[in-house]
């Protein structure tokens, strides 16, 4: 899979990018954990999630935020990496002009992040929230929220409180149209470490029932 640089907005954006040649097909952007926490383009939860969505016929793309690899600048805490988002989701829109839905997959860090994108972004109408830091971060922006989509939690989780996460999925069903389904996987941590396979299980189940 070739390098792709992004056009960012402080510099170039590292990325990866697979295309599929059906030009309705849906589109994915994939967002990576903390940069703090080792989070980056290449973790395995990142590599199999754009693998599986690749598989499953979705043009994707997944970037490296400022500061992480080879991507330009510093870790800004949210806004810069918001604005990098937007940057690859346009690039994204771009390369696949008459795909039929783009979606957005967070994780963690990326969840959040992701979220304030999906405010910003009417165009996008799925997200897939893994292990979202719920608790560290303020989620109450989604008030309401525009899309339906799906939250997977771990169980052993040491940083985010699984209460918490449910509490805000709980709020977010009482809007009207929209459903946001909540699986949390036993036995795991924050990171899915060792435990990928699940993730993409949950993700599999979910759209299977489309």
């Amino acid at each position: 899979m070739p390098e792709i640089l992004l056009n960012g907005p402080i510099g170039r954006l590292e990325a990866r990018y697979t295309h599929n040649n059906d030009s309705n097909s849906p589109s994915v952007l994939i967002l990576h954990a903390h940069p703090g926490h080792g989070g980056n383009m290449n973790n395995p939860l990142s590599l199999k999630l754009h693998k599986f969505f690749s598989d499953l016929g979705f043009s994707s793309l997944r970037f490296n935020f400022r500061g992480v690899g080879k991507s330009d600048g510093e870790h800004d805490g949210s806004e810069g990496e918001l604005a990098d988002s937007a940057i690859a989701l346009d690039w994204l829109q771009n390369q696949n002009q008459e795909s039929n839905e783009y979606w957005v997959c967070g994780i963690s860090f990326g969840a959040w992040v992701g979220m304030q994108l999906l405010m910003r972004r009417p165009e996008i109408p799925k997200f897939i929230l893994i292990s979202p830091p719920v608790g560290k971060y303020d989620f109450n922006f989604l008030a309401p929220c525009p899309a339906s989509g799906l939250v997977i939690s771990a169980e052993k989780d040491t940083l985010i409180d699984n209460e918490s996460i449910e509490d805000v999925v709980k709020k977010l069903n009482k809007q009207k149209s929209i459903e946001v389904k909540h699986e949390a996987i036993k036995s795991t941590d924050h990171f899915f470490s060792n435990n990928e396979q699940k993730v993409i299980d949950k993700v599999k189940k979910y759209i299977d029932s489309f």
